[in-house]
Order: structure tokens, then C-alpha cells, then sequence
């Protein structure tokens, strides 16, 4: 963990709480190192999302009613 942190507030479900704290038990880190490493990876693949909206900017779109025809005409349906 970097050696400035903020210190934070969070209301967790109970049962989340209890996951958390023997998960860090089991894993020997510290419950904060976890929810860190969960919120990184989050935002991770939310950035990895937007990049493929903007590869896929220039795609045709096809709406649904033209996506079961389609389906149904390659015999998927």
C-alpha cells in the first residue's frame, strides 16, 4: 500500500464484511489491500471498456428486430 493513504468510511453488508476479513486472514494482507486491489481492477476494466467503445466507434449498428432476422436466416433460430 502506498505510504499516503486516506483514511475512509465504508458501510459494507455484513456478510460482505465477514468475507473480507477471512479472505485478508487467509490471504495475510490487510483488508484495506484488498478492497484497493478490487477498486484498481474495477477501474481497470472500466478503462479497458471505454477503449473498445471508441475502437467500435465506427462499427455499423444493427438494431434487434434486424438481429433476430438475421439470426433466424443463418438458422440459429
Amino acid at each position: 500500500m502506498s505510504s499516503e493513504t486516506v483514511r475512509s468510511t465504508l458501510y459494507l453488508d455484513p456478510a460482505l464484511h465477514r468475507a473480507l476479513r477471512l479472505k485478508a486472514a487467509t490471504a495475510h494482507c490487510s483488508m484495506s489491500q484488498i478492497v484497493n486491489d478490487a477498486i484498481r481492477n474495477a477501474l481497470r476494466e472500466d478503462q479497458e471498456d471505454l477503449a473498445t467503445f471508441v475502437e467500435r466507434a465506427g462499427e455499423k449498428t444493427l438494431n434487434y428486430e434486424d438481429f433476430l432476422a438475421q439470426l433466424k436466416a443463418d438458422g440459429t433460430l
